[in-house]
């Protein structure tokens, strides 16, 4: 991942902004859910809203590309967590169906940010060998 385009880190990668976003428009929408979901809900979308932009780290921290590819994976499947807990939280009336619907897009549009990191990945470590 190092030195494609001038990106050193992983907070260089618009993917990783966006998912830190999102985590943190996750912790202030739950701020107002009912306090008997601290420990469900609140805590299940919290840590399934910052295991997304973890993962892009801890796949650049592995030495080779093959291990990297497996993270946003990792990440695609957090967000499909969050987006049904997203819908449930909804249901439920704990959230503003105008705020879910705003994480809702954002959650759409980092899958498909995450879906092409890992292509990209994964030709790279194809065309190495």
């Amino acid at each position: 991942m190092s030195g494609e385009g001038g990106i050193k880190s992983y907070r260089d990668l618009l993917v990783w902004q966006k998912d830190m976003a999102l985590a943190k428009q996750v912790y202030f929408m739950t701020r107002a859910f009912p306090d008997d979901e601290k420990f469900g809900l609140i805590a299940q979308m919290r840590r399934a809203a910052v295991s997304v932009p973890s993962d892009i780290p801890e796949g650049q921290a592995r030495q080779g590309r093959k291990e990297f590819v497996q993270f946003p994976s990792h990440a695609e499947g957090s967000l499909a967590e969050l987006d049904t807990q997203l819908t449930l939280a909804v249901e439920l009336g704990y959230c503003q169906h105008s705020s879910a619907h705003q994480s809702a897009a954002m959650i759409v549009e980092l899958q498909k940010m995450l879906g092409s990191l890992r292509r990209r990945v994964v030709v790279r470590v194809a065309s190495s060998h």
